[in-house]
């Protein structure tokens, strides 16, 4: 596993790392933001920052292109963690009413419910869906 760390504003450390385009992804996605989460001192933040990176990288399975995906974890404020993901899809995620008897589409619901704010920066390129959760730190 190679994890690239960068220098942000807030002067703490950003970690992001390209994965394969597959559902098993998830699980590095969620250990991810677990170990940024714990470093920032922001454990508070990874329970729900794991399940909506798991949202983000299962949409990003279904629905973008090319072989990988890229999933960022940043301090955006002393309170929050961002959780992101890119892909080379300009397609943009949309929340779908489903039925009682659909197993899959509440995927975007859960991460608005569990997320402080959300959304989707377009790129040339494709697209960066991310997700901020604040924490108690």
């Amino acid at each position: 596993m190679t994890v690239t760390t960068t220098s942000r504003p807030t002067g703490h450390p950003g970690y992001s790392e390209t994965l394969p385009r597959e559902p098993e992804s998830a699980a590095t996605a969620r250990r991810l933001v677990c170990a940024a989460s714990t470093a920032w001192g922001l454990e508070s933040a990874a329970e729900n920052g794991a399940l909506v990176v798991s949202e983000l990288v299962a949409n990003a399975v279904q629905h973008a292109r090319r072989e990988s995906i890229r999933v960022v974890v940043e301090r955006a404020a002393h309170d929050t963690v961002r959780v992101a993901v890119a892909d080379l899809s300009r397609a943009r995620p949309v929340e779908r009413e489903v039925g009682d008897d659909e197993e899959g589409g509440r995927g975007l619901r859960l991460v608005a419910a569990l997320a402080a704010d959300w959304g989707t920066d377009e790129r040339r390129w494709g697209k960066i869906v991310w997700a901020d959760l604040k924490g108690r730190g």
